[in-house]
């Protein structure tokens, strides 16, 4: 099966061609496009791909309207939990910019469960048909609700749901939160509202890429890269475009497993303007175990564990030697000084080093860049030593255009991989992304009983999603036990993946 991989990144678009083995066959970076489509045809073409089984795309098209403030739609916000979760209203830690780019309004209504599935209150259905007189008077078209447990039983939701699509009609939106986030539900709403806030915009990006396949003639199903590493089709992408908010990360760090043949190891991916470090356990990136926050917003959906630093290739050079967190980014090629521009970038350190072949080295022949590039490397080994959790070696593999940036040792890491293909990383991992299957609920009863259940459930889930059947796994089994709960409660999350099937999928 040949695929192609592609990440869209804010300054470049990064495309590989792999074929039925897994070999990359070819690889190009063009310049990413505001519309979209053009930037990503054009890499498709550059790539000299006839045919093709699949095409998968990274994308930071979501989460840079988030941290932007734009694109937003006004989002209805609807939780059901009274008479409880009265104190503290939908959106209520979010910073004052975004919350009056998405808050359309409010709703607290009846409803929700207990963590043992036992009803807060009965859902009132006259209740919620005067909540979708108002949204339908407001002109609202996305609509977010959040039930208090909802990954333990999402009865209230879905009924909900039902109700409100059928007295809004078909061209509103709905967002469902045990869909998207995991228990908490104060960071799992936020997460449903953002997701709703981005529909539209989904919609319209999704679009454009089918149409940068067709003007590239490629005819091809096509898949969006997951935050976690997997794949999901063009239906779910619209539906959930949080779940690719960090594939450009994730991406990069699959890619990066799958070119050094290493699974267990740290990842150094350095771009033009930030250097992202990452650990790969298995192969998938490490999730963060908690909340994460994004542009300010509190959420917990799957996303990988990350630490980045103003590190890259095009960051400027202060007179005393010290790099960052200033670039020239995407201006590298007329800004540096081997190009022939008047700035110091990280990169003209490199080339007068002798680690890359860039511009014209005369140009910089007179540096002397070892104490810069030495702190530099000092900066890139503290961050990924920050991200170890055991004093055991740790094998280091750097990727991205910048990566260059870094010798061949680092303090404390004197395994340091540089992969072939390694400025082309991101678009290799999304390439590779296989299809995958997550359950996050809390249980209670017989350990082996709860387990086996969680397992069957998430292979279950992976093989609806597309997952070829007989080739699903299990490469992460987390129990976490809730003593503050009676009943011998435990939060378990299992995740499964598996080969993408392509007849599945067709079908």
């Amino acid at each position: 099966m040949m695929r192609i991989g592609i990440d869209v990144g804010g300054t470049n678009t990064d495309a590989a061609l792999l074929g039925d083995t897994g070999e990359v066959l070819a690889a190009v970076k063009s310049p990413t496009t505001a519309d979209v489509t053009s930037g990503v045809a054009g890499a498709i073409t550059a790539l000299g791909a006839a045919e093709t089984s699949a095409v998968m795309i990274g994308t930071t098209h979501f989460v840079n309207a988030l941290v932007e403030a734009s694109r937003l739609e006004p989002v209805a916000a609807v939780r059901l939990g009274l008479p409880a979760t009265a104190a503290l209203p939908p959106m209520v830690d979010w910073p004052a910019r975004l919350r009056e780019a998405v808050r359309g309004r409010s709703y607290l209504c009846h409803g929700g469960h207990e963590y043992d599935g036992t009803p807060i209150s009965d859902l009132d259905h006259e209740e919620l048909k005067r909540v979708a007189a108002d949204i339908a008077a407001r002109g609202l078209r996305s609509v977010a609700i959040s039930s208090v447990f909802s990954p333990v039983s999402a009865e209230f939701e879905l009924r909900a749901a039902e109700i409100l699509a059928a007295e809004l009609g078909p061209e509103v939106h709905v967002s469902l939160s045990h869909e998207i986030g995991r228990v908490g539900l104060l960071a799992r709403e936020n997460a449903t509202i953002v997701n709703a806030a981005l529909r539209p915009l989904a919609e319209r990006t999704v679009g454009a890429f089918e149409d940068a396949l067709k003007a590239a003639g490629i005819v091809a199903p096509l898949f969006l890269s997951q935050n976690d590493g997997t794949l999901m089709d063009v239906r779910q992408a619209q539906r959930y475009p949080v779940a690719t908010f960090a594939s450009g990360p994730t991406n990069s760090m699959r890619g990066a497993a799958f070119l050094s043949g290493l699974a267990d190891c740290a990842v150094v991916d350095i771009g033009g303007t930030t250097t992202d470090v990452g650990i790969l356990v298995g192969g998938f990136p490490r999730e963060a175990s908690g909340e994460a926050e994004l542009a300010g917003v509190r959420t917990n959906f799957r996303i990988p564990d990350v630490l980045s630093l103003g590190i890259g290739g095009g960051s400027l050079i202060a007179p005393d030697g010290s790099a960052g967190p200033r670039s020239v980014g995407y201006r590298l090629t007329e800004e540096a000084l081997v190009f022939g521009g008047p700035t110091l970038t990280a990169t003209d350190l490199a080339v007068a080093a002798g680690y890359a072949e860039i511009g014209d080295p005369s140009l910089v022949a007179h540096l002397d860049p070892r104490a810069a590039l030495a702190a530099i490397a000092e900066r890139i080994a503290e961050t990924v030593d920050r991200m170890r959790i055991s004093a055991a070696p740790l094998p280091v593999v750097a990727v991205g255009g910048g990566s260059v940036l870094i010798p061949d040792g680092l303090p404390g890491f004197d395994e340091v991989h540089r992969p072939g293909h390694f400025a082309v990383a991101n678009a290799v991992g999304a390439a590779i992304a296989q299809v995958g299957g997550e359950v996050d609920q809390v249980f209670s009863g017989a350990r082996e009983v709860m387990l086996d259940g969680a397992r069957d459930e998430a292979v279950s889930r992976a093989e609806r999603a597309g997952a070829r059947t007989g080739s699903v796994r299990i490469v992460e089994v987390e129990e976490i036990p809730l003593a503050y709960l009676p009943g011998g409660a435990t939060r378990v999350r299992v995740k499964a993946v598996g080969d993408l099937d392509l007849e599945k999928i067709n079908a």
